[in-house]
């Protein structure tokens, strides 16, 4: 069976449907797992481990026999966790065949085979009775089902189904209660991620379109490593309120509830934000709990268990308010079987919990928020303005190739005497409308439902262009090298160019840093074993998958959330000249980057800066230069490209080892190829 996979063109700009082999789907579901990080989670593993001792402790003071029923089981850990700890028999189910089988190889070498049944199928199929899967109903019901959101991998109906079905009444659930915290918080950074603010351009105001502003936005969570984001960055409104509770332990119902929480308003300001966060307590008393709360509210911020697995929560409320200091309010958290959103109201409101909120103006659908922070990025609209103002004249003919972009609309203001965007999709070009109809400018730049290979001279009045400008973004694009689709397009578009015609940017250059990650690395480092408990099956199994492709790709990172440490300098390794044409042949660059900084080197990131003058420059990577301790800051706008090394380098630092690389940029592809490794040099 062949299986259809989408992957980035940098040639086309587009997802191309690619046939991949019938193990393909098999080994990018491991490749990507997150099991290695959760096993890595030593907080997690405790907590679990000492409420499953506690549950199986209770059960047996009363005289019963243990059955442990386990959903999602994984690698069997927890399963492994209640049998070590008395429990006379453990069902163990996982859906997921794959990991099914490696909880099968892992429980054998572990010596539990007799005392735990792995069931591959999703918890609703598991039937009970004597010709069932399970004998008879458990008494202890063992679960890891949570997300980000807590409920978004679907939690509340398979409790809902197990406490019915397959649990006793009356059951020790581990863990025994979740219960979700939210705070209330203005912060002009995070609400520059859900909305189109007015863009300073020489003096002129570009205006957001009203049905921007008064849109919802997107219904999905905005999950982020919430510790990464300063305190200083946002002004808390109320204090931390706790919203709802579950407990697991008696039936749960998945059906739509909301939960309000009154407060008093601490400080006056615009209400925008919401951040989210929940904890689970491992037993009815409540003294083992694992918190999801971010680092910075800790005493002491290195004691932090850093997972990624679960992060924390943003919302973003439907419109920002203003508040005032002392004033009643109540926040309201509603929830269906799989989301959470929130809104405010006043104490006198008599409304109900609105909807789940739905984009309407379709800025929010075409826009990522980490767009909509790039968009609202001051010092970026600055970079380009000072560019477009050394290219655009009065008499300038300029065509915007990117995605959803207002450089088109920059150079407009900026006197151009036509200008043109190109929006192949019906969906950004509607939003880039609304923007032009907002600012009285619809008609003034025309926008062109086209690709650029389709483009003709009649299209563009039979004007030739004299400036072809790209930020370049393309929403297509995952890796930092996809963006050279703007190489693509100046190539078709050669033939409407003016022979002098500006090219915005003009070039990019590729560059790269061995690095070493704080806690990154755990996404890709084997367990070995976990609270006494043998996972190499998982290890070998992950590392298979890996080895069929993975391993030797780059993959996307926003390296804002990750801190990591620069090993050796960083280094230009390919660069790319858009005053020219795409080449035939292919752009080769080998080399090396002594290590001049001791740590232990986990791989290279790498990231792209454009050229957009001779001298001005915009880096989609590192925003500033590295420290002397090599501590780097990194856009949060793009994704970087992290390559791991299959087993990490402890660099002394003095120069005697080095990362190598060898890189080829295939033309016909658009793609680079790439190995690197550490090694003592020569």
């Amino acid at each position: 069976m062949k299986t259809f996979c989408a992957r980035a063109n940098p040639t086309t700009g587009a997802l191309d449907w690619v046939e991949e082999g019938e193990e393909y789907d098999y080994h990018q579901e491991i490749a990507r797992s997150c099991y290695a990080d959760m096993l890595h989670d030593r907080d997690r593993n405790l907590k679990y481990h000492q409420g499953i001792r506690a549950a199986v402790g209770r059960v047996k003071a009363r005289g019963e026999r243990v059955v442990v029923l386990d959903i999602g089981t994984g690698t069997g850990l927890l399963s492994m966790m209640a049998a070590s700890a008395g429990a006379d028999y453990c069902y163990a189910v996982e859906v997921f065949k794959p990991m099914a089988d490696a909880a099968v190889r892992i429980v054998e070498k572990n010596g539990l085979s007799d005392k735990i049944k792995i069931i591959n199928k999703h918890s609703t199929e598991v039937t009970v009775g004597p010709d069932g899967d399970m004998q008879t109903r458990a008494n202890i019901l063992v679960t890891e089902l949570f997300d980000t959101e807590l409920i978004g991998e679907g939690a509340l109906p398979s409790y809902e189904h197990a406490h019915a079905h397959l649990v006793q009444a009356g059951c020790e659930a581990v863990p025994h209660r979740a219960t979700v915290y939210a705070q209330l918080v203005q912060s002009e950074r995070l609400w520059s991620w859900a909305q189109l603010l007015p863009v300073d351009v020489e003096g002129r105001e570009l205006r957001p379109p009203p049905a921007v502003g008064r849109c919802a936005g997107a219904p999905s969570v905005c999950d982020i490593q919430l510790g990464q984001v300063s305190p200083d960055t946002f002004t808390p409104l109320g204090p931390l309120c706790t919203m709802f509770s579950v407990d697991f332990s008696r039936p749960v119902s998945s059906a739509s509830q909301a939960h309000s929480c009154r407060f008093e308003v601490c400080s006056s300001g615009q209400a925008q934000v919401v951040l989210s966060w929940w904890d689970i307590e491992m037993d009815p008393d409540g003294t083992i709990i694992c918190s999801m709360a971010p680092s910075w509210t800790y005493p002491d911020p290195k004691s932090y268990p850093w997972r990624d697995h679960w992060m924390q929560s943003v919302y973003f409320l439907p419109v920002e308010q203003s508040v005032t200091k002392g004033e009643e309010l109540s926040l309201t958290v509603s929830h269906d079987d799989y989301s959470l959103w929130y809104s405010l109201q006043s104490k006198s409101s008599t409304e109900g919990p609105p909807c789940q909120p739905c984009c309407t103006c379709q800025a929010h659908l075409v826009w990522t928020r980490p767009r909509f922070g790039e968009l609202n990025d001051s010092q970026r609209t600055k970079s380009y303005t000072r560019a477009l103002l050394s290219a655009v004249r009065a008499d300038s003919v300029c065509l915007g190739v990117s995605d959803g972009s207002l450089l088109p609309i920059f150079a407009q203001l900026l006197g151009a005497k036509k200008v043109f965007s190109l929006e192949s999709s019906g969906m950004f070009k509607q939003v880039i409308e609304q923007v032009l109809e907002a600012n009285a400018l619809k008609g003034v730049v025309q926008v062109l439902g086209l690709r650029p290979d389709q483009l003709t001279a009649k299209d563009l009045g039979d004007e030739q262009v004299s400036v072809l400008l790209g930020e370049p973004y393309f929403s297509t694009s995952l890796l930092p090298w996809h963006s050279l689709f703007f190489w693509y397009c100046r190539t078709s578009l050669s033939p409407l160019l003016r022979p002098d015609a500006t090219i915005l940017p003009q070039g990019a250059t590729l560059w790269v840093a061995g690095v070493e990650f704080l806690d990154l690395w755990r996404i890709r480092a084997p367990c070995g074993s976990c609270e006494g408990f043998d996972v190499r099956p998982m290890d070998d199994m992950i590392q298979h998958s890996l080895d069929f492709r993975e391993s030797r790709e780059a993959e996307p990172h926003p390296l804002w959330e990750y801190p990591c440490r620069a090993l050796t300098q960083p280094l230009p390794v390919m660069t790319f000249d858009f005053r020219q044409c795409v080449p035939d042949q292919p752009i080769n660059s080998q080399g090396s980057s002594p290590l001049v900084r001791r740590g232990c080197c986990h791989g290279v990131v790498l990231w792209m800066e454009y050229q957009l003058t001779d001298d001005i420059t915009v880096s989609m990577g590192l925003t500033r230069p590295i420290n002397e301790q090599g501590n780097c800051e990194w856009s949060p706008h793009r994704k970087q490209g992290v390559y791991f090394f299959s087993s990490p380098w402890d660099s002394a630092g003095d120069g005697q080892a080095a990362v190598t690389y060898n890189l080829t940029f295939d033309p016909s592809s658009g793609d680079i190829r790439m190995d690197f490794s550490a090694s003592l040099c020569q």
